[in-house]
């Protein structure tokens, strides 16, 4: 059976860590709800109460529109091998980018990978866990190298351009601020 909780237990903590996947849900005031998956070693755990993930360079940035609006995330981890296990995180988010001060707080947290956009930090509301035992079993074969290959060979100019191109404004035209006010 599932429980909810105010915050993250050792054993909470260890089930995140051991994931190789999350997914991100924000919904801003009106429009389209997002949902989007996330990898590459990406979450770090701060305490009980918080968390700090990275946000990749990708083809749209709703999440940063959406947090703009409403500050509100939810972060799911599910368990797709192992003991069947779903884990959600509700909490408020606070968003910096490579431009803010706060940056620097936390980016020597991750690995050095070019294309990072934005770094959130989770205050974490409530915790809920419930049974995985209809989410089926898969083997994780290894990361894709991708988005990191992509991201060197356009360069910091030409992934700045890239932002300016598709990641100023969600697809609700709705601003991202991911090159400022």
């Amino acid at each position: 059976m599932g429980k909810q909780l105010s915050e993250l237990d050792d054993l909470l903590v260890k089930f995140i860590e051991n994931q190789k996947m999350f997914f991100v849900g924000t919904a801003g005031i009106d429009g389209r709800v997002n949902i989007s998956p996330k990898g590459m070693d990406s979450l770090r755990i701060l305490n009980s109460k918080k968390l700090v993930w990275l946000n990749f360079t990708g083809s749209g940035n709703e999440t940063a529109a959406h947090v703009l609006e409403c500050n509100r995330m939810t972060l799911l981890f599910c368990a797709f091998e192992g003991v069947p296990n779903i884990v959600r995180l509700y909490g408020k988010v606070r968003t910096f980018h490579p431009r803010d001060i706060q940056w620097n707080d936390y980016i020597g947290l991750f690995p050095t990978l070019p294309g990072a956009r934005q770094l959130f930090l989770l205050d974490i509301e409530s915790v809920v866990t419930s049974c995985g035992f209809s989410v089926p079993r898969f083997d994780f074969v290894e990361e894709r190298n991708t988005l990191v290959e992509w991201a060197e060979k356009k360069g910091p100019e030409g992934v700045a351009q890239y932002w300016r191109e598709k990641n100023v404004k969600s697809i609700d035209g709705k601003p991202t601020h991911v090159l400022g006010d």
